[in-house]
């Protein structure tokens, strides 16, 4: 099967439109969550995702070793959400704000490694995977030079990952719009 990407701006109806997909699918549902709790705005937000899945659905964990949770999770008679990218890649990012100015985040050393495989592994995905993500490059240039690397590493990885889907969506207001595919 193939991959597919949705992304859109922050509630916008992307992982909704995910799950619709994946719920309709006919396969096994399988979720890999990027999201850590590390505050009472994300565990807010963690509960809306869990409360609104439907029962049933296998979830795993994964906020960084991303290509390793896909390479044991996905499989022919499966379909895999990764909900989402953007936060995966602001977990990879630790460490950032100690880089040089201009400095890209491949100095990194997780991040690289963990982008790397990731993208080496799409393409031989088995079954359909959706990944889902924020789009950031629409708004305000960042005040920070580290808001400004999460803002070109995150349409970096954005770019690289639609390249690599055979479907690409964008959602604004819930309404999808096919970018790329049928």
């Amino acid at each position: 099967m193939s991959s597919e990407f949705i992304l859109g701006g922050a509630r916008s109806g992307k992982s909704r439109h995910a799950e619709q997909i994946a719920s309709s699918s006919g396969l096994a549902v399988h979720v890999i969550a990027t999201a850590e709790a590390l505050d009472e705005e994300m565990r807010v937000r963690i509960a809306r995702h869990q409360a609104d899945r439907p029962v049933g659905w296998n979830v795993v964990e994964a906020p960084r070793a991303l290509a390793a949770a896909l390479e044991a999770t996905a499989a022919p008679d499966r379909c895999v959400v990764v909900d989402c990218l953007t936060l995966w890649l602001a977990n990879l990012l630790d460490g950032a704000e100690n880089l040089p100015p201009a400095a890209g985040a491949e100095l990194l050393p997780a991040f690289a490694r963990e982008r790397a495989a990731l993208l080496e592994l799409i393409p031989r995905l088995p079954g359909r995977v959706i990944f889902v993500a924020n789009e950031v490059g629409l708004g305000l240039v960042p005040e920070s030079l580290l808001g400004r690397l999460f803002r070109d590493e995150a349409g970096r990885l954005n770019q690289a990952v639609a390249a690599l889907c055979g479907r690409v969506t964008f959602v604004a207001a819930g309404l999808p719009l096919v970018l790329k595919g049928a």
